[in-house]
C-alpha cells in the first residue's frame, strides 16, 4: 500500500476554485482503483497551502492511475480546469507507506 501526500501552494484569493478542483479529483481516483481521503483547506494559519491524501494498493497501481488519468476525459476537464483558472501556484508530491496498530 502507498499513500501519495500531495501540498499544494494555492491562490489564497482562489480557494472556492481549488475547492472546485479538489471535488472533482476525489471520484476520479476512486474510479481508478484508489482511496481518495480527502483534500484538506486552508482555515487558520497559511492561507495558501492545501493538502490531499490518497492510497492505492502499491505504487505500480498509483502509475498506471497515472498514465490512464492522462487519457481520461474526466480527469482532463479536471487538468484544464486547475490551468484555466490558475488556483494552484505549486504542488510537492511525496509517497509515504502506512503503518497500523495491529492490537498490540
Amino acid at each position: 500500500m502507498v499513500t501519495c501526500f500531495l501540498k499544494y501552494e494555492i491562490d489564497p484569493y482562489k480557494v472556492e476554485e481549488f475547492e472546485a478542483y479538489a471535488k472533482m479529483w476525489i471520484p476520479l481516483v476512486n474510479k481508478f482503483g484508489g482511496t481518495h481521503n480527502g483534500y484538506f483547506l486552508p482555515a487558520e494559519g497559511a492561507n495558501n497551502i492545501a493538502l490531499a491524501l490518497f492510497t492505492f494498493p502499491s505504487l505500480a497501481a498509483y502509475e498506471i492511475y497515472r498514465r490512464d488519468s492522462m487519457q481520461d476525459p474526466e480527469c482532463i476537464i479536471a487538468f484544464e480546469y486547475a490551468e484555466q483558472t490558475k488556483c494552484i501556484v505549486s504542488y510537492e508530491r511525496s509517497f509515504f507507506r502506512p503503518i497500523f496498530n495491529e492490537g498490540n
